[in-house]
């Protein structure tokens, strides 16, 4: 059995349902086919989530309809479907939306959000039946059971292996049809696993059944040395072991979802990483394996970042129990730290500029004297040489910076790149 993991990009419109198909027709035996929200649609979910929180009437039915609008498009453009095919989950919403919101905003991000995936599966689901490619679809909310974090919500793995244990995936050539992405708990409330969390969804599946591979189809060939849209000479890797992927991913490689590995590591289970584009070409292998040769130099950008820097206001040393108290602000109001740096009278961290940030440095300004830059950027260049830290300093205002024997890290104020 193979889990394929199909993102919004592959299902944007009519096109992108019929080259799924097209794929999936290619391969023999049981498959398992884990789908996003199409195209943009959690964007356009988190939206709404907006208007019904803020009570903007006007606003959440025009976005409602719009909604409506893009997704009865592609129903429209896939001949073989009746538009009543999404009826239901659209009036399932609508309803949701006439009623009154509580006041957890987590709750009910996560019990509106999730549509996009039930819309995007239905539909495909629908299609390839219509087209004879007979297939089950499935609420992955029945089998994938988590807790009540919501919007990061944590898998009861216990739970999920004896649900998904009890689904029948031994009929030859069997195709399964269900969403990424989204949960529930015990009490069937809906719950989320994280942004762009399909593919950790594809790689609990894979785990519990022992799937032969897991293959994640993006709209790039593989993994690459740096994301193109800011690194134009971005160039395919053909192998990566676990441990080298999993690098990538904590530095802010987005090409795989950072909970992704750790199940599919534990099993020994490969992930391909392919082209929905160009299905035929190999893509890139991630497995068990020490890398072989010198890796190329890996280039991760994040954007829009803040540093902060602290010191406790009498002058003590930072010190465990310094660390653990500022540990404990960032955890409690859900800021990761990307980059950290500790001195004896100093401690710095760059972190993602979110809404949460803000409050984050306001408790800790209570017991430490601190300051921060915004609109940074944090490079990270992994197999690093000299060639390739002079290309991407060149020209750029180094605030800070931490190098390992692998890794050079630099925060950069924000400017234009050019290559």
């Amino acid at each position: 059995m193979r889990v394929f993991k199909f993102g919004g990009a592959s299902v944007k419109d009519g096109a992108g349902v019929r080259n799924l198909a097209q794929i999936i027709k290619q391969y023999d035996g049981q498959l398992f086919i884990v789908i996003s929200a199409m195209g943009k649609t959690t964007n356009a979910m988190e939206a709404i989530v907006e208007a019904y929180m803020k009570g903007d009437r006007s606003l959440l039915e025009q976005r409602y309809d719009a909604l409506c609008a893009y997704h009865y498009d592609i129903v429209n453009e896939l001949a073989e479907l009746d538009k009543n095919c999404i009826e239901d989950l659209l009036l399932q919403l609508k309803t949701k939306l006439e009623s009154e919101p509580s006041l957890n905003y987590d709750f009910e991000y996560d019990q509106i959000v999730p549509f996009g995936e039930l819309l995007s599966t239905t539909i495909v689901s629908a299609y390839l039946n219509a087209a004879g490619q007979l297939n089950e679809w499935l609420d992955i909310r029945r089998y994938i059971r988590s807790d009540d974090c919501y919007r990061s919500a944590n898998v009861n793995w216990e739970l999920t292996k004896e649900l998904l244990a009890g689904l029948c995936v031994n009929g030859d050539g069997k195709l399964f049809v269900t969403q990424g992405f989204i949960a529930s708990t015990e009490n069937n409330l809906t719950t989320t696993l994280g942004r762009e969390g399909s593919d950790y969804t594809g790689a609990i599946i894979a785990h519990v059944l022992d799937a032969e591979y897991l293959a994640i189809w993006k709209d790039v060939p593989g993994v690459l040395n740096a994301d193109p849209r800011w690194y134009p000479k971005a160039t395919k890797i053909d192998e990566l072991s676990y441990w080298e992927a999993i690098e990538l991913t904590y530095y802010g490689a987005q090409v795989i979802h950072p909970k992704t590995l750790k199940p599919l590591q534990n099993k020994k289970i490969p992930l391909l990483v392919k082209s929905f584009v160009e299905p035929h070409n190999a893509g890139t292998i991630i497995k068990s394996s020490e890398q072989s040769g010198a890796l190329q130099p890996i280039f991760v950008l994040k954007r829009n970042q803040i540093l902060i820097s602290m010191s406790p206001k009498d002058f003590s040393f930072i010190v465990e129990e310094s660390l653990s108290d500022i540990f404990h602000v960032f955890s409690k109001h859900r800021v990761s730290l990307n980059m950290m740096q500790t001195s004896a009278l100093n401690f710095s961290v760059c972190v993602d500029d979110s809404k949460y940030v803000k409050a984050a440095i306001e408790e800790l300004q209570v017991q430490f004297d601190l300051r921060y830059n915004d609109e940074m950027e944090l490079v990270t260049i992994r197999h690093y040489n000299k060639a390739a830290i002079d290309e991407m300093l060149g020209g750029k205002e180094v605030v800070d910076s931490q190098v390992s024997r692998k890794t050079a890290r630099y925060v950069l104020k924000a400017s234009e790149w050019k290559f």
